[in-house]
């Protein structure tokens, strides 16, 4: 694609996806709201990032003033939002729910226009991570030339509708990423990434280059038939398990963002019971009980790429 028409798609997909939002929070303010109840979580200082999390003391936040933050957060998406101190590289979660009563031409409304919230931070995403053609490491330039300041992570989260949902209760997920992939395709993103030319900190273009070859080195000695996964560790998230009383049905959420419960005036607009989210504290995490899974060695550890074949 040509590097100008890509500009122009990113910028314009963002100025459509900032003006969803500010309407977003026009329709949303008039509503009745039933209830609402967020946690805000310690900020992340600069340098912090990868630091390992042990206890998040929650701040709890009800009624108006829960709904105003939930709004101002899914418009909270360039640095300069954050104190000069948090991190850029970390976007800040708000766990939550505000519940709010509607008619049902304002519910068909708010439908319509967080699915195009949506579809517009998916093809954002799609534009930057696919259509771009960059490497990982080069979107970070690309992106903040042409949207300065632009938090990636808060722009791509989507936000979640319930409707009338009889509980919603809060909690913590330790969990890792797995993902299975094939031999072919982690040396094609590898050489892109050579080929790319260019210094990663802490290192420089040298020291980039040779740590990038031997990667190379490494999986390209690997048979063709070798079992490959990135298990990659995420840190402690917080997550929402909301419950439908006529299906008897749960369903879990991932919940950086205030989820937004539309009760219908028609079904009586019930407000649903909502939990609260409890300081998180790592040394009293139970957790379940697994089989062994096949033992794994790992290969190329920035990028959490784990093989079972033997050493050579």
């Amino acid at each position: 694609m040509d590097k100008y028409d890509l500009i122009g798609r990113m910028n314009g997909c963002f100025n459509q996806l900032e003006q969803a939002l500010t309407a977003l929070h026009q329709q949303v303010l008039p509503l009745r709201l039933l209830a609402g109840r967020v946690f805000s979580l310690p900020e992340i200082e600069k340098g912090k990032e990868h630091a390992t999390v042990e206890q998040i003391a929650v701040e709890q936040h009800v009624g108006q003033a829960a709904r105003d933050l939930a709004l101002e957060h899914y418009q909270r998406l360039f640095i300069h939002h954050n104190k000069h101190n948090v991190s850029s590289k970390a976007a800040v979660r708000l766990p939550g729910v505000i519940c709010l009563a509607v008619e049902q031409p304002e519910y068909l409304q708010i439908q319509t226009q967080i699915s195009l919230i949506n579809r517009l931070k998916a093809e954002l995403e799609q534009i930057i991570t696919v259509d771009s053609g960059l490497a990982p490491e080069q979107r970070f330039d690309f992106v903040h030339t042409h949207l300065h300041g632009l938090i990636t992570l808060s722009a791509y989260r989507s936000l979640t509708l319930l409707t009338d949902p009889d509980s919603v209760r809060f909690g913590w997920a330790n969990k890792h990423i797995i993902k299975n992939v094939k031999r072919d395709d982690i040396l094609a993103q590898l050489e892109k990434s050579l080929k790319a030319g260019r210094a990663v900190p802490p290192h420089n273009r040298e020291q980039w280059a040779e740590l990038v070859t031997r990667e190379i080195d490494d999986v390209s000695r690997l048979p063709q038939h070798a079992a490959l996964k990135i298990k990659r560790p995420v840190k402690v998230q917080p997550i929402a398990r909301v419950w439908y009383q006529p299906q008897q049905k749960q369903v879990q959420h991932p919940c950086p963002l205030p989820l937004i419960a539309l009760c219908q005036v028609e079904n009586g607009a019930q407000v649903p019971k909502i939990g609260e989210l409890l300081n998180y504290d790592a040394a009293t995490v139970k957790h379940k009980y697994k089989p062994d899974a096949k033992p794994l060695r790992l290969l190329v550890k920035r990028l959490h790429l784990y093989t079972d074949a033997p050493t050579r």
